[in-house]
């Protein structure tokens, strides 16, 4: 489901951050990293200390630095909410300059859910775009999660320019012929699709082919 076209103009001189917020979003921009995804610049933000140490990309935020252990934010919005919020500066900081800003999240966790609208937020009044590319957690998943999911896509509609948004039940059709080890390992590839269509050139080749 695409609520938007992601129609932003490309420019040569524009300069593009996209950012994994929480677990599911660093682990896509893992695979954007890998996969030569070339002329953007890349933050990973994360309650999950491990997950985080783990995290290709060159900018990492550390959010929620009072929570136990390192551990994550549980799949506690609000907990993600005010980790991101204590990390504003730090957040800012990373973004630097950025003309365009695209959100990566796996929605229905605690870090992505509850902190990706202070990360538009943060974005927006820098002055930058924000196109947010996003998935709807699988089914197996739960209910809980969905309905995490579905208030925060709510919650995001109409704070960002562009929302992108990625039913992952779609994909199961997809799994059984897939060589992929996981439908996981295909969400992650669905969502570069989505990322490359909104920062690369036109007529640029792609980073998955």
């Amino acid at each position: 489901m695409q609520e938007n076209d992601a129609t932003t103009a490309f420019s040569s001189t524009q300069n593009t951050v996209v950012v994994g917020v929480g677990g599911g979003g660093s682990n896509a921009v893992n695979r954007m990293i890998a996969t030569g995804l070339a002329g953007v610049e890349f933050v990973a933000i994360n309650t999950d200390q491990g997950g985080l140490a783990r995290s290709l990309a060159p900018e990492k935020v550390a959010v929620g630095g009072d929570l136990p252990n390192g551990r994550d934010a549980g799949g506690d919005p609000e907990i993600g909410r005010a980790a991101v919020r204590g990390a504003a500066g730090a957040i800012k900081a990373a973004l630097g300059h950025a003309d365009l800003v695209v959100l990566v999240v796996g929605e229905g966790g605690g870090t992505g859910s509850g902190g990706a609208p202070l990360v538009t937020q943060i974005a927006k009044g820098m002055g930058a775009r924000v196109v947010a590319v996003v998935t709807r957690p699988f089914s197996f998943e739960g209910r809980r999660r969905g309905q995490v999911a579905d208030e925060a896509i709510d919650f995001l509609r109409g704070k960002v320019d562009d929302l992108v948004i990625v039913p992952l039940d779609s994909l199961l059709a997809h799994t059984a012929k897939s060589k992929m080890t996981t439908a996981f390992d295909i969400a992650d590839l669905v969502l570069l699709g989505h990322v490359e269509s909104v920062v690369r050139p036109p007529g640029a080749r792609s980073a998955a082919a």
